[in-house]
């Protein structure tokens, strides 16, 4: 009796796991619709800087962060600045600090063997989605023993679906980026900020919580304009982290008697 029921367990446990990720994929393919044109056009510049086909799934594969990708094209140059690449692959992706923290109090229920290697899953689209639905599930108010916020294999299969989509499309990029020649002139580059206008909708809660994200827009688009490289990032992040800060102070303070 003990043995069927705890096999019957295991079976529902194995369906609600195919259930979430299936929902996953189910919510990022809607994202693909900007995600495969920023793909093409990457695989595309990589090829045209003189990346063999087989090193273009290879970058896209073991990085995953188009923004970082996109930059290290840029700076491509033969033979390449290694150091200089690295440096601003390291700067564009410290982003994800940010992410994972954001995340942090969400997966606090989960083991860390399990977090670690899912967590190479995390772009920006699959932390958006993924964090959107926890704060979701959270708001329905059942504890986290009941019904975790996080659900791991959404988070999943988000992020398979993404990943496996921009190797295989980056890479088709390079096989033809010959034929297209100047992948932008087709307008393929407004993909991204198309997918991120989607998901700040997505996550929108009001003016006020936005504050600090404009904050971040309007220092991060300065930088851009008057200082060269890729310091707009960290420029954005910071100042956004600054007023984030700043304005929780304000509010507390305001709620005092």
């Amino acid at each position: 009796m003990t043995i069927e029921l705890e096999t019957s367990l295991g079976g529902a446990r194995r369906d609600d796991w195919r259930s979430e990720f299936r929902r996953g994929v189910a919510a990022c393919i809607p994202i693909l619709l900007g995600v495969v044109p920023g793909a093409l056009v990457l695989g595309a510049q990589a090829a045209q800087k003189g990346l063999a086909l087989g090193e273009v799934p290879l970058m896209t594969g073991l990085n995953f962060a188009g923004g970082s990708e996109f930059a290290a094209i840029q700076l491509w140059t033969s033979p390449p600045h290694i150091a200089l690449i690295g440096f601003i692959t390291f700067l564009v992706n410290s982003r994800h600090l940010l992410m994972g923290a954001a995340l942090a109090p969400y997966l606090q229920h989960l083991p860390k063997r399990k977090v670690f290697p899912a967590l190479f899953l995390m772009c920006d689209e699959s932390w958006a989605l993924s964090l959107a639905d926890a704060r979701r599930r959270a708001a329905r108010g059942k504890s986290a023993s009941e019904d975790p916020a996080f659900s791991l294999p959404y988070f999943i299969g988000c992020g398979l679906c993404l990943y496996l989509a921009w190797v295989a499309f980056t890479t088709l990029g390079a096989v033809l980026g010959p034929l297209l020649g100047d992948a932008e002139a087709y307008g393929f580059n407004l993909a991204f900020p198309a997918i991120f206008l989607v998901l700040l909708r997505g996550m929108w809660t009001g003016f006020r919580a936005a504050r600090p994200w404009l904050v971040a827009l309007v220092v991060a688009a300065l930088t851009y304009l008057f200082v060269p490289g890729a310091w707009y990032v960290a420029a954005g992040a910071l100042s956004g982290l600054a007023a984030a800060w700043v304005l929780a102070g304000d509010a507390s303070s305001s709620n005092r008697p």
